[in-house]
């Protein structure tokens, strides 16, 4: 009888990884990684089936640099910063980083106004803010209620191939005009792209699971919109702001980064702007906590309560100024001066007062929708992306759990494919053995980044709707500003040729993106 799969990839999952290559854990021989999953593989297989697979090349390397670097920047297109005259930034999780407490003061206090304000159960106040449950990118169905991760071609992941059919009537595909319009928002989907929107889809977790587990019916439209009123309450009443004002040290990152950055560009003769939505006076105390109480001095000017996206489409609200008290000033504006703060406004009176134009600004934001998407397409700015959630996804990603698990994948979906014309009994029981086990070690795979929903950049081989969407509205992205201090003003980001599925690769770089050593790293010591 024909051993099964499970017992067969014993051999290689007793094999260590030692050095440059690999010793067995049966025999204590040494071997490449490709010679090991040619033997333990070949001895799966009826013996008409062995001189197949023995001649099989997996693409494999023989030495394979595996870590990548999570301070690194990361292309999609090709830019030079010596071209960049202008750097543009936005504030919130793009110049201030914040802590994992803040997200829980923001679902504490929405569950409180949803008990308070719209007399939802009280039972509600058990259930506390779960870090790490949601990931950004998911789309909700309000409709159907639930939140959802899709790949680029709008299929559904997450949830199981038999629930997914039933809620969309027999598919797994969603027509891309359900998904999103230009700013993630579909007739009944709705994407969270902002980091912000962490608590409000674990609250819509923790509301529906309440309202199902005790028998209470309710409307679909109405949760929603009583669950983001609640969530928008906590930012546009200022609550947020004030927490952050009274402990600055609790709640913000990597200040003293900051203002390496932004001392270092200036020292480079570029000339720096921010345009945020958030209001002077708290811009100005976290800037004062980062930077100094000059902050100000660092930058052409400022532009706060900017209403974005709003500020890059809509030409009718004029610019106002600020006093040094934050205060408004009603005389009209003709010119934007260095040093001052102004309010609201448009982009097209911002380029007709600047003359900032095209590919010699670079803007950095966190929202791929409301900072950088209008920026890119219809202007013609550089644009880059943070995503603090890449720093963690590398450091799985450099895990020798994850790397052999990915490896055994592709080697089985490699056999997978190319010996599933042999039909007979035996060889279409170990085919079957090695789809479930294929299955198996997906999931597990996912399940290093996120056990509900995976990593934020992939369903399984395919980019995530959320990587669409990063790769067409930026140049380039990060895990933080402070990345910029590894690399020299006057560096060129070089995307790496990714092969089509009829291409082979050709060089390492193909093989290991972005395992080289980040240059000028020394330039950080100054500041760490």
């Amino acid at each position: 009888m024909v051993s099964t799969i499970a017992r067969h990839s014993q051999r290689f999952h007793s094999v260590l990884s030692h050095g440059e290559g690999y010793v067995c854990g049966l025999t204590g021989a040494r071997f490449a990684c490709s010679t090991v999953l040619l033997c333990c593989c070949s001895v799966m297989l009826p013996a008409a089936a062995r001189p197949r697979i023995e001649s099989l090349n997996f693409g494999f390397p023989l030495r394979v640099c595996s870590l990548l670097n999570p301070a690194a920047i990361y292309a999609n297109n090709e830019i030079s910063l010596g071209d960049v005259e202008i750097y543009g930034f936005d504030y919130d999780y793009t110049l201030a980083q914040y802590s994992n407490l803040l997200h829980s003061m923001i679902f504490n206090t929405a569950r409180d106004i949803l008990i308070e304000q719209f007399k939802y159960p009280e039972g509600l106040g058990k259930y506390d803010y779960i870090p790490g449950f949601a990931i950004r990118g998911l789309h909700y169905d309000v409709q159907k209620v639930s939140c959802t991760k899709f790949s680029l071609l709008g299929l559904v992941f997450h949830l199981p191939d038999e629930e997914v059919i039933e809620l969309y009537g027999g598919t797994q595909h969603i027509p891309l005009y359900q998904m999103s319009d230009f700013y993630g928002k579909g007739p009944s989907l709705k994407q969270f792209m902002d980091i912000f929107s962490l608590p409000e889809m674990t609250l819509l977790s923790s509301v529906i699971d309440y309202f199902i587990t005790h028998g209470i019916e309710f409307d679909q439209v109405h949760l929603y919109k009583d669950i983001s009123d609640a969530i928008r309450d906590v930012h546009v009443k200022g609550v947020m702001y004030k927490w952050i004002e009274k402990d600055m040290e609790q709640y913000i990152l990597h200040g003293d980064e900051i203002y390496a950055v932004l001392n270092r560009l200036v020292n480079h003769k570029k000339k720096l702007f921010l345009i945020t939505n958030s209001p002077f006076s708290f811009v100005d105390k976290g800037m004062k906590h980062m930077v100094g109480k000059n902050w100000r001095d660092l930058f052409d000017m400022v532009i706060v309560q900017a209403d974005k996206p709003n500020f890059f489409t809509d030409r009718r609200k004029p610019f106002r100024k600020l006093d040094d008290n934050g205060s408004l000033q009603w005389d009209k504006i003709n010119q934007l001066e260095k040093g001052k703060i102004y309010k609201e406004g448009n982009l097209f009176d911002f380029l007709r007062l600047t003359g900032w134009r095209g590919s010699k600004v670079l803007y950095f934001g966190d929202h791929l929708y409301s900072d950088l998407a209008d920026l890119m397409l219809r202007h013609g700015w550089r644009t880059g992306a943070i995503v603090p959630e890449l720093e963690t996804e590398i450091r799985i990603i450099n895990t020798e759990q994850y790397m052999h698990s990915l490896t055994w994948q592709q080697a089985l979906t490699g056999l997978l494919e190319r010996m599933q014309m042999y039909q007979d009994a035996e060889s279409k029981q170990v085919l079957l053995e090695w789809m479930k086990e294929r299955q198996e070690i997906r999931s597990l795979t996912k399940n290093l980044f996120n056990p509900q929903f995976g990593s934020i950049f992939r369903t399984f081989h395919n980019p995530t709707y959320f990587s669409r969407r990063l790769v067409r509205f930026s140049d380039i992205y990060m895990a933080s500003i402070s990345c910029l201090l590894n690399y020299d003003v006057n560096f060129t980001f070089y995307p790496r040729r990714t092969p089509l599925q009829h291409e082979a690769p050709l060089w390492m770089d193909q093989l290991c993106t972005g395992c080289m050593k980040t240059p000028f790293l020394e330039e950080m010591v100054h500041i760490r």
